[in-house]
């Protein structure tokens, strides 16, 4: 939340200059504050899992966030029931003329196809362009950020030989990034994925900024230059025991399969992980809640299609 103090406190400068919005009193006592509408495309196969991950770092925010569960037309889920999603979920179809300040499209297990080839790859692209024109700030998770970058840059992804799986460090990119402020100079994020962008690739696309990644993981965390659209390549929703459980699908496949780095205590799967990556999560969804929803989006919903963003965070 943004703190308010008096118009000519000289620290207001140098705080603006590390993208710590401060708000003079005389715009506070013209801001009017409603609750901020969420929804989420729920592509995971677990359903119920998937909302618990997400609406946990939702909630850690002070701001109100009415959240609501979408679904695709063109697709039915054959681990969730119909009567779960007939109670808790509307079709793409009956919100497409209704106006969000925000969206997360969540990751999907579909490694190994290509994109013309997923059964709702169509729809998807629909959805993908509908955001830019209804939502104030759309953040695409894991599989979903790689679809959308193809969609909307072109930039192909490859696949890695094996799954990179495990809990990697990263570094911020930018000193006093909006959707990295708090962050340390390291910090742990899951990964779970075959997927690859080179980020020499993101970085010829002059709308796209690559605020943190590493070496090992490459690009984590991507925004365009207006914050309409975030990208993460990584899990940070994950629970503990997350990747221990797709580990141990995986085995029940391949017997060899690597086991996730950094993971396990000893590098053991008898030994039970830890959530080393929790506070770092909350951080990165409160501070794009705040900065590229909140601070952005129009007090009149039905102004968000016309493209109304109030503030550009520029990295």
């Amino acid at each position: 939340m943004p703190i308010t103090v008096k118009d000519e406190l000289p620290a207001i400068a140098r705080l603006r200059q590390e993208n710590v919005f401060v708000m003079p009193k005389t715009r506070a006592k013209t801001q009017e504050i409603r609750p901020m509408r969420l929804a989420v495309l729920n592509l995971m196969p677990n359903k119920v899992e998937t909302e618990v991950q997400f609406i946990r770092l939702l909630a850690n925010s002070p701001l109100q966030v009415n959240v609501e569960f979408l679904r695709l037309d063109t697709h039915r889920s054959s681990v969730t029931s119909e009567q779960h999603l007939d109670t808790f979920y509307r079709y793409f179809s009956e919100v497409k003329d209704n106006n969000y300040d925000a969206l997360i499209v969540t990751g999907a297990p579909l490694a190994h196809l290509e994109y013309d080839d997923v059964a709702y790859w169509e729809e998807l692209k629909v959805i993908i362009d509908w955001a830019e024109q209804h939502v104030t700030s759309t953040l695409f998770s894991c599989w979903a950020a790689h679809a959308a970058l193809y969609h909307r840059y072109n930039l192909k992804r490859d696949l890695r030989a094996t799954k990179l799986s495990g809990v990697f460090s990263h570094q911020c990119y930018f000193a006093h990034g909006a959707l990295t402020r708090g962050f340390d100079d390291q910090f742990l994020v899951p990964h779970s994925r075959f997927g690859h962008i080179d980020i020499n690739k993101i970085n010829t696309c002059d709308d796209l900024v690559v605020l943190a990644g590493s070496d090992k993981v490459g690009a984590y965390l991507i925004k365009n230059k207006s914050g309409s659209q975030v990208f993460i390549t990584g899990h940070p929703e994950y629970d503990a025991h997350t990747l221990k459980d797709e580990y141990m699908r995986d085995r029940e496949k391949n017997p060899n399969a690597p086991i996730p780095e950094n993971y396990f205590p000893d590098d053991n799967p008898e030994n039970e992980p830890s959530k080393t990556w929790q506070s770092h999560a909350f951080l990165l969804f409160s501070n794009w809640l705040n900065y590229y929803v909140y601070q952005t989006t129009p007090y009149d919903i039905n102004l968000v299609s016309q493209d109304v963003r109030t503030n550009n965070y520029a990295e």
